[in-house]
């Protein structure tokens, strides 16, 4: 089987991947539902989050004014990422996203702990986001009925309650509504963003209103250096685009619609994010941004409320954040259900993840697992202050992204892309260098605690993904990662009717129903 090292470094072969993705005449587990329209309003979903609604509140204070060079920097930083995630989605239009890429290019070992970067980057981004749902919708409630919820069920430990009962419910909402079907969940979803991006656009038209280019004056007041730390903090509202390539198995033509969806996500919510912005720091001086954070008062709604003079246009501003929420815990509970997915396929985490309804063409018992665990940690853990480890995750998880292209353009160029990264190798490698800076940036008690996540990881790949992994019962070489070794023995612990993505019933006997959502 190899030493240790060799383990490690094995590469799953590509040809072997996209067999899996395809499957074969007996029908693949996970359906081709969503076209350009549906996954790039996934993308959008996963981006435009709660971020935006907060994020000039800690960012202005660090750059002034120039915070809109923080959204550009920021913006160039994923665009670079994104350019990578293009070419190895044209590629390799598989589900699994960064894990997948990383599998095929740097090894077994670099991919698994990859993948648990991503489950950190979705998990704690959920379980962060689902926490704040309850208090924008006690927010809502009071305006429109004078009722809210009490803290005690309102609020984690902690933090003044004992568990909060809005976050949990969001998140079984949304998992009852992606155990239903893709299909569901991509039309909710739509609905969804529109809403939130009519929101955003309201704003930026009432803001405007008041624009008054003095706010302007003092550009940049800390420099440099307050445009890139800020930048660092801005980063979060990028973060999730990457969801767009988790869904590679259940996209009509992905090779052409994946790299469409990625760009076009970025496009809309770049142009967004700047809007807001720049409408924002024209409609208030730059000092009252800061005071509004610490006030704990959403600053998009206060900065309505003092233009028009009135609280209706707030009360609009929350009930879109409210519908944000819950696309973003949609989509992003959707990413790591797809990322466990591919993992289970190759042995690297329990079988149970890749069982997918034969009716709905859905991990049920997949999406389930994940809501109980998120769920839990977002009703009794109080986790805003971990913000910054989505980011770190995130980060780390574009450059093994870059890596991936320069890796696979050796080991295989003639591997069909329909794109290819412009000026290469100058993109992939600015986009590590510039990753790696703003992960320098965030504090030492994130890159701690990222540490600490990662050595759990090693433990548990130690402990059940080494002795699991497919390619090593079935004595995969670490070799270029270019061919197949197909062997039709399962590994331990599989079900013996199940091979790659693709569920044959035994000879003699009729295939069993599996339970339903």
């Amino acid at each position: 089987m190899g030493s240790m090292a060799d383990e490690l470094r094995r590469r799953k072969p590509i040809d072997r991947m996209i067999a899996e993705a395809e499957g074969d005449h007996s029908g693949p587990l996970l359906r081709r539902t969503m076209g350009l329209w549906q996954l790039t309003l996934l993308g959008i979903s996963s981006v435009v989050g709660t971020g935006i609604f907060f994020v000039l509140g800690t960012t202005v204070p660090k750059a002034g004014p120039s915070v809109i060079f923080s959204f550009a920097i920021a913006a160039a930083v994923a665009g670079l990422a994104a350019l990578c995630y293009v070419e190895l989605a044209g590629a390799l239009p598989v589900s699994g996203s960064t894990y997948s890429y990383a599998y095929t290019s740097l090894g077994e070992g670099a991919a698994y702990l990859v993948a648990w970067c991503l489950i950190l980057e979705y998990g704690v981004a959920v379980s962060t986001v689902a926490v704040s749902w309850g208090q924008y919708l006690n927010e809502v409630s009071d305006t429109l009925f004078g009722v809210t919820l009490p803290d005690v069920i309102s609020q984690p430990p902690g933090a003044g309650g004992w568990f909060n009962a809005p976050a949990l419910v969001v998140v079984l909402l949304c998992s009852l509504l992606l155990a239903r079907g893709t299909r569901e969940s991509a039309a909710v979803n739509a609905v969804m963003v529109c809403v939130k991006i009519g929101v955003l656009v309201f704003f930026v038209a009432v803001a405007l209103t008041a624009f008054n280019s003095e706010h302007f004056s003092d550009f940049a007041p800390h420099g440099a250096a307050g445009v890139t730390v800020a930048a660092s903090g801005v980063f979060f509202s990028y973060v999730g685009f990457d969801a767009v390539s988790t869904a590679g198995e259940e996209v009509r033509n992905p090779r052409r619609t994946i790299p469409l969806a990625i760009l076009l996500t970025l496009l809309v919510v770049t142009t967004l994010y700047v809007a807001v912005a720049v409408a924002g720091v024209g409609a208030q001086p730059t000092g009252r941004f800061g005071e509004q954070a610490d006030a704990g008062e959403a600053v998009l709604a206060e900065i309505l409320r003092n233009v028009t003079g009135t609280g209706w246009p707030a009360l609009v501003l929350s009930a879109g954040a409210v519908v944000s929420i819950f696309s973003v815990v949609l989509v992003t509970l959707f990413g790591q259900t797809r990322i466990l997915f591919s993992m289970a396929r190759d042995g690297l985490v329990p079988e149970i993840f890749r069982r997918v309804d034969r009716k709905r063409h859905t991990p049920v018992h997949n999406t389930w697992i994940v809501a109980g665990g998120v769920g839990l940690l977002a009703a009794f853990v109080p986790l805003q202050h971990l913000a910054d480890l989505t980011s770190l995750g995130t980060l780390i998880a574009f450059v093994a992204v870059a890596l991936a292209v320069i890796v696979l353009r050796r080991i295989a160029p003639d591997t069909p892309r329909s794109f290819k990264v412009p000026l290469y190798p100058v993109v992939p490698v600015l986009s590590v260098v510039s990753c790696l800076y703003l992960a320098y940036l965030l504090p030492g008690i994130t890159w701690t605690l990222f540490g600490v996540w990662l050595l759990l990881a090693a433990a548990l790949y130690l402990g059940f993904g080494r002795r699991h992994s497919r390619l090593r019962h079935e004595g995969a070489p670490a070799g270029d990662g270019t061919t197949a070794a197909d062997d039709d023995t399962p590994a331990e612990g599989d079900d013996a009717t199940a091979t790659g993505d693709v569920v044959r019933p035994q000879a003699g006997k009729s295939e069993a129903t599996p339970p339903h959502a």
